[in-house]
């Protein structure tokens, strides 16, 4: 499953899903999690799906140092990173030397 979702295999990320294999699970060779590897391959089809089936949106991924929410932010995953926080993850702060709309739009819906 893990490499299904960093290729964006959205079809055989489900097959496993439905058959119980634990989207959590960070193999010992790898020590990454299924979502934050899709993340930073930025599959993000794999990664909403995978949160929608129950992938603990907290979890660190040992390998990356990263949880999903700090890997959807550097991969520049809005959408990814905008439901993690729907799903109850404290929300990044926006960096102060971020210019542009976009840093306007996040400074703005923070306040």
């Amino acid at each position: 499953m893990f490499n299904a979702a960093c290729a964006g295999d959205l079809a055989l990320v489900e097959y496993h899903v439905d058959r119980g294999v634990d989207m959590n699970y960070a193999h010992p060779e790898f020590l990454a999690t299924p979502l934050v590897a899709s993340i930073l391959e930025r599959q993000s089809e794999v990664a909403l799906f995978l949160l929608e089936r129950g992938a603990n949106p907290h979890l660190l991924s040992e390998f990356d140092g990263l949880t999903p929410i700090q890997a959807a932010r550097q991969a520049g995953l809005l959408q990814v990173e905008a439901r993690l926080v729907e799903l109850g993850v404290e929300p990044l702060p926006v960096s102060n030397s971020a210019r542009g709309w976009l840093a306007r739009l996040f400074r703005s819906n923070a306040a």
